[in-house]
């Protein structure tokens, strides 16, 4: 049986013409327009107890383009409109599916400045790429290979606050493939004073990266605040720097993360977390800078991604799990275990444990619990998947 090619976003630097610059934003600018048209002829036909689909915003648009006042949309490649009537559609599924809240009108000023071209709006060729309405390819900076005899099916290009340019290359990735089967499993509690603490013992350190540039950042903040309020060129420049030292930031993160992510999936065949709510817990407003820095719900991402890809196995046991207060020795679940307690003696069986190292070893074993069982080894409350653990996919094991 063939294996199934993983489809992968190889995204790259480019630096566009001037010429260039001025088409993708007018493009941005018609594909947020669409976009918020669309979104307001189908929530009037809510209202209206009707539902409008795909097809019929599609026929909508052709007849926007024949008026004077939306003519303007000819101009730019009508490619990228269709994207956003699909993406449109793929908003409201995933409402209707309460999977997402109601799709939300874009902002010229805080929505994300991209469009998407299929293969019928882009040439790719000699390792150029020529974007509809252009008449020169992109420059765009290789800082790796795409894969091998790959031909991108998709061709995002997008602008971030910092005014960086980006095109992201949607391609097959032959590449990748199951990696041999492993033996190790790992329990993983995340926290901040540590950024991860593993079953085994080990303790990956917090970067805290937005702390590091945190005096950076203020200053370009104080910088902003004094500038008048408008559109003016020095508000927006000051908004610039801003805006740089935050993709400064996250740009570590993301990086830290990936090669965190990776080694653990790579050495692991199964990995257990926890089902945390993040979205509830930065609401602590002592906490909500920390945690929002610690980004766990972007390492979850990546972890459960990446397990998908190379057959490997994440298992998520029940958030309300007393992993701190439960003796991974014996058993014995201590009735009250306060967050400034580090290290405790089990009254049982006299092991002294570390509170981190502790709670890992109880996700692992609590985790492999339900990757043998499919249940947890507590009473259920309610979370998302209606069990106290979720699986992935099948353990693999050694014949």
């Amino acid at each position: 049986m063939k294996t199934p090619h993983v489809k992968r976003a190889f995204k790259y630097r480019f630096y566009p013409t001037d010429a260039q610059a001025a088409e993708l934003s007018r493009t941005f600018g018609c594909v947020r327009k669409v976009y918020n048209l669309a979104l307001a002829a189908r929530t009037e036909a809510w209202t209206r107890q009707e539902r409008v689909n795909y097809n019929q915003t599609s026929v909508m648009l052709t007849a926007w383009k024949k008026t004077e006042e939306l003519a303007y949309l000819n101009e730019v490649s009508s490619v990228p409109l269709q994207q956003a009537l699909r993406h449109l559609q793929t908003a409201f599924t995933n409402f209707f599916g309460k999977r997402a809240k109601y799709p939300r009108f874009k902002s010229r000023k805080k929505s994300r400045k991209s469009a998407e071209y299929t293969t019928s709006a882009f040439r790719f060729r000699d390792g150029n790429i020529t974007l509809a309405k252009m008449a020169e390819p992109l420059d765009i900076v290789w800082s790796r290979p795409l894969p091998e005899g790959a031909s991108p099916s998709t061709v995002t290009v997008s602008q971030d606050a910092a005014g960086r340019w980006y095109v992201s290359l949607l391609c097959e990735d032959p590449s990748v493939q199951p990696l041999p089967a492993a033996n190790a499993a790992v329990g993983i509690d995340v926290g901040l004073d540590h950024l991860l603490t593993l079953s085994t013992g080990e303790k990956v350190s917090n970067p805290r990266h937005e702390r590091r540039d945190r005096v950076r950042l203020a200053k370009a903040q104080r910088q902003l605040a004094r500038k008048a309020k408008g559109d003016g060129a020095n508000r927006a420049k000051a908004r610039r720097k801003v805006a740089k030292v935050y993709a400064r930031i996250a740009d570590r993160r993301r990086d830290h993360l990936h090669k965190l992510t990776t080694r653990l999936v790579r050495e692991n065949q199964t990995i257990v977390i926890e089902d945390l709510t993040v979205r509830n817990m930065v609401k602590n407003r002592s906490l909500a800078r920390a945690i929002s820095d610690a980004a766990w719900s972007e390492f979850r991402s990546m972890l459960e991604y990446k397990a998908q890809w190379y057959g490997r196995e994440v298992i998520a046991i029940d958030r309300w799990f007393p992993s701190s207060k439960l003796c991974s020795t014996c058993g014995t679940l201590r009735d009250k275990m306060p967050l400034n307690v580090r290290t405790w003696t089990c009254d049982s069986c006299g092991t002294t444990h570390d509170r981190d190292v502790n709670a890992a070893k109880n996700i692992l074993a609590v985790g492999l619990t339900a990757s043998v069982c499919g249940a947890g080894v507590r009473p259920q409350r309610s979370t998302p998947g209606g069990q106290s653990a979720m699986k992935q996919k099948p353990l693999r094991r050694e014949p």
